[in-house]
């Protein structure tokens, strides 16, 4: 049954669209029929009977989860924040209910409005900026967990990046309750109402930022501060970049996380040291047996950890499990362990219907799931070593798909790294931190920090190894499924015939490579990188980047979060050109990440001599010149601006302009060229600027597109690279009528996502991302 509600879930939240009130009830109404049938098909005995049952029961649960989750959607969504409020200053006051978190220019946390002047939803997130410009920094206000504030902000609709692969920003708020972003406006109307409002979760949040403190206060400096933090109170984003890429490269990201295995750990102590308390004191042990206590006492532990730890799904999915049996040993019922876990389950999407939508969801149940899958019918004596060896290889084996699908890489080396890493950190350093956070005393810290420094001397040697991780483009879910049937078969008992099959039907899994366009033909995407520009342009065997997008913190850019997961997803392992047009920072904020990401073979760009970009390509960088061509695979590539020897006036006419024409076909990448360039474009040779496809100058600006510049392109579409309500008002009205009245196609990134374009002899149409892939949260 609560497989069959998995299935309705999944069904509702791939959709494009919310089913009407009245299906909703249809399908209520239909689940109930449905079950009440399977009910009385119960009561009937043989095969036909059961097939039945089995039928039936599937059909009522999907159609009970389809409508439940569409209802629990319709509810979150009606919470919004309306158009006509967005951009504007509201006054309002609530209690901060996170975690705040520092960034680079101010803090970050959520934020439960109790009171507002405008219709705004009851949960949203803010940002507090020192400023935004060097000269603009100015000391903010402390701000805590649990307080009650008075704040002046300038909201907006929730909104992200949708590319190919891409990480759903939109679908991530809808799960998180979060209706609405924005940022909090200087005013001397913000104030603090009152240090502590009442709550318990409030108050559990105050615990949490009391325990990070105490660890950043005890650990300065010290490379895995955040790994202990993440582990006592699971905030994860005190972890550096770096760090989470030795952990997923060696297979031990499970481990920095509040996983099943830690809240298990904890629970099973603190059930042990109650029950051996209760069995020595008579009056206890007389009332009530030890035994049950003792679990009693593991599940409220557990709970609090849980609470403690952020409320994630391994830690749910766990906490239900503890329950379930705790329950079971309490009524004194025999339970068995899939009807646990399939309970946890129906408990974990009930309460959260977006859960289902999250990979942690996906790999926490697959891994517990293959794990019983393993243990499940077998006899006889097993050693310690034997048991422990096949459980890292069921769980190994079973999560390739997933991990693939998810993340396109695995690690080969997660076994012998979680053989190292899992004692260590399941039974050393995890117990220290908490004892840590419940008493501080430096050595304790101290203690937690090196064992898990220890650990990472030879995790971090396994993670430097040139075949550590298996990366792979994003496979096509039927193979996906195939895979999984297919792991799932190679792990039965001894004495399933032909296991060695089942290994056989990943062979095609990994093996797969997407398809690439044929010779003379290519592919270009811009990607939606928000207010900046990235271009991909794929040919039959060779790639080239035109542009990295934005940085948007020192620890944060385009490249690492939007580019390179899309290039792996895409099955680009290496670039043979990187193309940085200018120093601008929406345009070149992503190189430095693209170039320590990916192999590239050579650089054009127009930088400065001393930017670190330039340093780090090193001898493959060559400035940009018009007249430089090249050719791969029947596709030209034409360099066309700037001229060589002519140093403009601002930097965006300094910005490499590239024509790329394949198949009688031509797109025309201008990246931030101004007025002048355009007119020099235009006398230096007016007929090569015609094309097919045109990213339009400047994202929009009014600083270009000229009339005699949209008329020399003339282009069938014209893109906008776009940032959603970006503070420059891209694109400019009277430059978007211009292109209109030309009678182009117009398209922007912020309304479309990413925009792919196929090069071949038919004419080039859009496919944009939002539309390939609609979900009913998008753009609401």
């Amino acid at each position: 049954m609560c497989l069959g509600f998995l299935l309705g879930v999944l069904v509702c939240q791939t959709g494009a669209s919310l089913p009407s009130v009245a299906t909703q009830s249809a399908a209520a109404a239909g689940a109930a029929v449905a079950l009440s049938l399977a009910w009385k098909a119960g009561q009937w005995p043989g095969p036909v009977a059961y097939r039945a049952l089995l039928a039936l029961t599937l059909l009522g649960a999907s159609l009970a989860g389809w409508g439940y989750a569409a209802w629990r959607a319709d509810m979150r969504l009606a919470d919004s924040l309306p158009a006509e409020w967005e951009g504007r200053d509201v006054v309002l006051a609530g209690v901060v209910a996170s975690l705040p978190q520092d960034f680079e220019r101010g803090v970050r946390f959520d934020f439960h409005v109790e009171s507002s002047a405008a219709p705004v939803p009851a949960v949203i997130s803010l940002a507090w900026y020192r400023g935004f410009r060097d000269e603009e920094m100015h000391a903010l206000p402390e701000i805590h967990a649990g307080e009650r504030w008075a704040l002046r902000v300038r909201l907006k609709r929730p909104h992200g990046n949708v590319n190919p692969h891409g990480f759903d920003y939109e679908g991530w708020l809808l799960q998180q309750g979060i209706r609405a972003t924005g940022y909090v406006r200087p005013s001397e109307s913000n104030r603090r109402i009152e240090a502590r409002a009442p709550g318990l979760m409030y108050a559990i949040e105050r615990v949490r930022e009391v325990v990070r403190e105490r660890f950043r206060q005890a650990l300065p400096d010290r490379p895995y501060a955040g790994v202990l933090v993440a582990l006592a109170v699971g905030d994860q984003r005190a972890i550096p970049p770096e760090q989470w890429r030795v952990f997923a490269r060696t297979g031990i990201s499970h481990l920095v996380a509040i996983s099943g295995m830690h809240v298990t750990m904890v629970a099973a102590l603190f059930a042990a040291l109650a029950g051996w308390g209760w069995r020595r004191t008579p009056a206890l042990a007389l009332r009530w047996p030890a035994q049950q206590a003792g679990v009693v006492v593991g599940f409220c532990v557990a709970l609090v950890y849980c609470l403690l730890a952020g409320w994630g799904v391994p830690a749910q999915r766990t906490l239900y499990m503890l329950g379930c049996v705790a329950l079971a040993l309490v009524l004194r019922r025999d339970t068995a362990p899939s009807q646990v876990l399939a309970l946890a389950l129906g408990v974990v999407l009930v309460l959260d219907p977006w859960a289902a939508t999250a990979a942690g969801f996906w790999l926490s149940f697959g891994a517990v799931a293959l794990l019983f899958l393993v243990s499940a019918g077998r006899v006889g004596p097993e050693g310690r070593l034997v048991g422990v060896l096949r459980t890292q290889w069921a769980v190994t084996l079973g999560l390739i798909p997933a991990l693939l699908v998810l993340f396109q890489q695995f690690s080969l080396v997660s076994p012998l790294a979680n053989a190292i890493a899992i004692p260590l950190v399941s039974f050393i350093v995890t117990p220290l931190a908490l004892l840590f956070a419940l008493l501080p005393l430096q050595i304790l810290a101290d203690l937690a920090h090196g064992s898990f420094a220890l650990t990472m001397l030879a995790v971090n040697w396994l993670g430097t190894l040139p075949w550590a991780a298996w990366y792979q483009a994003a496979p096509p879910p039927a193979l996906a499924v195939t895979a999984t049937l297919g792991c799932l078969w190679a792990l039965l008992p001894r004495g399933t015939p032909a296991r060695w099959l089942g290994l056989a039907m990943l062979i095609p899994l990994v093996l797969w490579t997407p398809p690439r366009p044929a010779a003379s033909e290519a592919r270009v995407t811009v990607l939606d990188v928000g207010q900046g520009l990235a271009v991909h342009v794929q040919t039959a065997s060779h790639d080239l980047l035109y542009d990295t997008g934005p940085a948007f913190s020192a620890d944060a850019n385009s490249g690492e979060r939007i580019l390179l997961p899309y290039l792996r997803a895409a099955g680009v392992r290496r670039l043979q050109a990187l193309v940085v047009t200018h120093q601008d920072n929406d345009h070149a904020g992503g190189a430095e990440a693209v170039l320590e990401g990916i192999p590239v073979d050579w650089v054009r760009s127009s930088l400065p001599a001393n930017h670190p970009v330039r340093l780090i390509a090193g001898a493959r960088d060559v400035p940009c010149a018009a007249g430089q061509s090249w050719e791969w695979d029947g596709v030209r590539f034409d360099m066309l601006h700037p001229v060589p020897d002519v140093s403009p006036a601002k930097i965006n006419d300094q910005a490499c302009v590239l024509r790329v024409e394949a198949a009688g076909r031509r797109v025309l990448l201008t990246s931030d060229i101004e007025a002048v360039s355009e007119a020099g474009l235009q006398q230096r040779d007016a007929a090569a600027l015609a094309s097919d496809v045109l990213v339009v100058p400047h994202h929009g600006s009014r600083t270009s597109s000229t009339p005699s510049f949209i008329a020399a392109t003339s282009p069938r579409w014209a893109v906008f690279p776009v940032g959603y309500r970006n503070r420059f008002r891209h694109p400019n009205p009277e430059v978007w009528a211009r292109w209109e009245a030309s009678g182009a196609g117009l398209l922007r990134t912020d309304e479309s996502g990413a925009v792919s374009f196929y090069l071949g002899g038919a004419e080039p149409l859009p496919e944009a991302e939002r539309a390939r892939q609609p979900r009913y949260w998008h753009g609401r």
